[in-house]
């Protein structure tokens, strides 16, 4: 706990002043206090009234008042609150090695169905961006819970050339920023190789990326060089590893592809969607690093069902953030139930008539 304002504790050095214009009083009282004829009597009255009666309405008078004094000097306390607003980036490879068939039908669908359920079952109402990236990244849907415009963002993504994980961190990063001013948007042009350390696990902004692969980047910036920004802006990146090192299985994706191959990430592969020749090897050094740099973690999966459960793992609805709040209306409340209460004893044990 912090204060904006200490220097009103200054009048805490008022709390002995009180206590001794508390004493000179008493002793004033009983200088002119009424003399009693039979000392006995005297005895009997002062068992009467004993000492905890006598001084606890003025002791809970003072710490009313010390109450009030901390709440003047403005406490301050940084509290862990669980975040629902905060922002989960799906970032989707969609490049021709998706079409594999190892995992059947293909990669690429098994992977729209793990999103798909994933944005179902935010019953959180957790805000979900969608990223496809190719040769370049994407924002196909921006941050929402509108659960209908997330499942046709995912549906209709089509497969195109190359790989650019670098790409794809560097786009969601901006539309993380969009959503929160304390994130920067990234900086495409940035190639420093100076490194800073992962945050502290108070540090973490409570927005988190969640990038699938299949393959190796070979476009675009460098994927280190992309995942330092994300640890600048305190941004946690969980990096997904999927497919089978099955290089030889055939590509499909004609189901999945309405526009003939390619789509909106690049140029078409003919109207059959087969193909074949493409590197499928997963770079599982470079996909671990990212995770380890920015604090998050490496999934590997080699089946639907291992995607669908590494979906089901990830921390998006333990994700909370500090906050820095104001509790001085606590001290205050706390000073006038203290209040009410020694005034309510004063009148009941010395009651003015």
């Amino acid at each position: 706990m912090s204060l904006l304002w200490p220097g009103f504790l200054y009048l805490f050095l008022l709390i002995p002043l009180i206590i001794a214009v508390y004493i000179l009083l008493l002793r004033r009282r009983r200088r002119f206090a009424v003399r009693y004829s039979s000392l006995s009597l005297m005895r009997e009255a002062a068992k009467q009234q004993s000492w905890l009666r006598r001084h606890l309405p003025f002791i809970l008078f003072l710490f009313a008042l010390s109450g009030l004094v901390l709440a003047l000097s403005r406490p301050v306390a940084t509290v862990l609150i669980p975040s629902n607003k905060a922002t989960v980036i799906l970032a989707i490879d969609v490049s021709r090695s998706m079409c594999s068939t190892d995992i059947p039908p293909n990669r690429l669908q098994v992977a729209k169905d793990a999103a798909l359920t994933f944005v179902r079952n935010n019953s959180s109402g957790r805000q979900v961006g969608v990223v496809a990236f190719a040769g370049f990244a994407e924002l196909i849907q921006p941050p929402t819970a509108d659960v209908r415009l997330l499942e046709d963002a995912i549906t209709y993504m089509t497969a195109a050339r190359r790989t650019a994980i670098g790409s794809a961190i560097l786009r969601s990063l901006d539309a993380i920023a969009e959503v929160d001013n304390r994130v920067a948007p990234s900086e495409l042009g940035s190639s420093s190789d100076q490194s800073t350390p992962a945050p502290s696990e108070d540090d973490f902004v409570p927005h988190i990326i969640v990038l699938l692969t299949d393959g190796a980047s070979n476009a675009g910036p460098l994927p280190l060089t992309a995942a330092q920004q994300a640890v600048d802006r305190h941004v946690r990146v969980y990096t997904i590893g999927f497919g089978t090192t099955n290089n030889s299985s055939a590509m499909n994706c004609s189901d999945d592809d309405p526009f003939g191959g390619g789509g909106g990430f690049g140029q078409s592969f003919g109207g059959n969607g087969f193909g074949g020749g493409f590197r499928r090897d997963i770079d599982e050094d470079t996909l671990t690093q990212i995770a380890n740099m920015t604090g998050g973690k490496y999934y590997s999966a080699t089946s639907a069902n291992e995607l669908q459960e590494v979906f089901q793992n990830l921390p998006t609805y333990v994700i909370a953030t500090r906050q820095t709040t104001e509790i001085s209306v606590f001290f205050t409340a706390f000073a006038v139930l203290l209040a009410i209460l020694a005034m309510t004893l004063g009148f009941l044990w010395h009651p003015l008539s």
